[in-house]
């Protein structure tokens, strides 16, 4: 007997060494340590290309091969640090990466921004939850699984860097930038969920990078195109808007990037976006905060930099602000050149730009790139879409489904005496969903309702809801990105208040906020919030509906009198 615990004791032991020694140490613990590979490239840099490793170029693999070779040709001419990939698909994508890496003298760190994974840029791969669906989950852990799976599909694509998570706190219902793609409006919440991802992330050997610092989630301006301002306190940008990231830095974070907004409070220059702001990079992100690892700057195209420091000046101001890697130049040749410039003036020294360029060159060690191995082609597409990860994305949805009010309605009185009518609005065809219900009883009907319904049709399908016993209405944005404001015309949001008054479950697979501007819709008996238009969201739904899945959700954000933060019945 005690041979057996004894084996038992040992096997414990073994499976703990064996998984901490493939759980890499954190980048920003490495950063100091010896390393022979970064003291090697970095001899036999000239200046030209110390200055270069802090620029990453745009990529695309969807502009053809045209366009793909003359981004090499600047990568290998300037001998730039990395490339952020855009749209594409993975099957062009791979054979770029491979051209690049080996027309490079330095590895390039090669980046993405997959905020729910490969399938936010690029086709033939994996879209997992937005954040505000995974905002509404209760059980962290799964989101630290999609951290996992989401590290091996860039690691087998040949990328290290995702820009990922977004940390900001949503806390303006009308941001046109962050919204959907933030955690919620709670400060803890985003925290929790943002490490969980991060962690799954960076625990599988990807470099993580939170944005955008300090808080783009309180803007009604998209910085893509102009200079958001956050005109609030010291005190109140440290406490909420800032929380989560320190919460982050303290978890051993690997990267942060700084958001180009105008904040007075912490930095009076007028018309100055953050990352250009010494008082907030430096003072307070590097210094006050402590953090070590590598500060990025967001695309340096957009106009909120862009509309003020025009000619390459946000450049060099960026690294002047203490940013380690510039995102996204307008021109990279004309940066170097300017740089170089400032350094002769004293705007900038060598001591400093030595500092950058190590510590680029630690982070590409960690993520592996001291020996380069060729993206491999065969099974790309089939490896880049496991079994397992369409497993956990159904587990996301489940967990997230929210039902926000009428749980005690559930499920579904769904008899042979009862008769059913399923509305789907918004889509032109039968769904996942409206099939589901459908198919649970053969009195069941479907009407299908498109967004450029007739008042005369609708008249019709109301007169026919008089044969009726009960409704399930189907509310969808069919749109690409969930917008916080549906695109249905008045005539058919006065039909759904109308509906939802008839004995009525109403599910909503749009933005949560989009119920603000469905007035009428708290009037149903039940309604349950789905968060986005996908099959495995539609499948969640049906199952609460009918009775197989209990639903555990939480509102991740307040949607209006009627419903607010942390809404949702836990049904046991």
């Amino acid at each position: 007997m005690k041979k057996k615990i004894l084996i038992i004791v040992l096997n414990i032991i073994i499976s703990t060494i064996i998984t901490n020694a493939q759980t890499p140490v954190p980048f920003v613990q490495t950063i100091n340590n010896p390393n022979r590979w970064v003291d090697s490239v970095f001899k036999k840099m000239n200046r030209n290309e110390k200055i270069a490793q802090l620029f990453m170029v745009r990529a695309h693999s969807n502009l053809g091969q045209k366009y793909a070779d003359s981004v090499g040709t600047v990568i290998k001419k300037e001998h730039l640090g990395g490339v952020v990939f855009f749209q594409g698909g993975p099957g062009r994508q791979a054979p770029i990466i491979n051209q690049y890496q080996a027309n490079s003298k330095i590895p390039l760190m090669i980046a993405m921004d997959g905020e729910w994974g490969l399938g936010m840029r690029l086709d033939s791969t994996v879209s997992y939850p937005y954040q505000m669906t995974l905002g509404a989950i209760q059980d962290n852990s799964l989101i630290y699984k999609m951290g996992q799976e989401v590290a091996k599909d860039f690691k087998r694509l040949g990328m290290q860097i995702n820009f990922a998570p977004v940390m900001d706190v949503n806390n303006n219902p009308r941001n046109p930038v962050i919204n959907y793609r933030s955690f919620g409006e709670n400060k803890y919440n985003v925290a929790q969920k943002g490490i969980a991802y991060m962690k799954g992330m960076q625990e599988s050997g990807l470099f993580t990078t939170a944005k955008h610092f300090p808080g783009h989630g309180d803007t009604d301006v998209d910085s893509h195109f102009d200079l958001p301002q956050l005109n609030f306190t010291a005190g109140r940008l440290d406490s909420l808007e800032m929380y989560p990231f320190k919460q982050a830095l303290a978890e051993d974070l690997s990267g942060v990037m700084v958001a180009h907004i105008n904040i007075p409070a912490l930095d009076p220059t007028p018309n100055l976006p953050s990352t250009l702001s010494k008082p907030i990079v430096t003072d307070i992100l590097k210094e006050k905060l402590g953090f070590k690892g590598l500060v990025f700057s967001d695309a340096m195209e957009m106009k909120g930099v862009l509309k003020y420091f025009p000619n390459g000046e946000a450049d060099v101001r960026s690294l002047i602000a203490g940013m380690d890697v510039i995102e996204l130049s307008e021109n990279t040749g004309r940066a170097i050149k300017l740089i170089r410039k400032s350094i002769r003036h004293k705007r900038l020294t060598w001591v400093n730009i030595n500092e950058k360029v190590k510590k680029i060159l630690m982070a590409k060690y960690w993520m592996g790139l001291s020996k380069v191995d060729s993206v491999k082609t065969e099974d790309l597409i089939s490896d880049l879409n496991r079994p397992t990860s369409f497993q956990l994305i159904q587990q996301l949805t489940d967990a997230a489904i929210t039902v926000i009010k009428g749980a005690d309605q559930l499920p579904l009185r769904n008899d042979f005496v009862r008769k059913t009518a399923i509305l789907s609005v918004g889509e032109n065809m039968p769904t996942v969903f409206s099939d589901m219900i459908k198919k649970s009883n053969t009195k069941n009907q479907l009407f299908i309702i498109p967004k450029d319904i007739s008042v005369k049709e609708m008249v019709a399908v109301k007169a026919e809801l008089q044969n009726f016993d009960q409704v399930v209405l189907a509310i969808y944005d069919t749109r690409k990105r969930p917008a916080g404001i549906l695109d249905y015309p008045v005539d058919l949001k006065l039909f759904i208040a109308d509906v939802a008054r008839k004995n009525t479950i109403s599910v909503v697979f749009a933005n949560p906020y989009t119920v603000a501007g469905l007035p009428g819709l708290e009037n149903s008996k039940t309604v349950l919030i789905g968060y986005q238009n996908s099959k495995e969201m539609e499948q969640s739904a049906a199952k609460v509906i009918l009775g197989t899945l209990k639903a555990t959700g939480k509102l991740p954000v307040t949607i209006n009198a009627f419903f607010k933060y942390g809404d949702g019945a836990q049904m046991k």
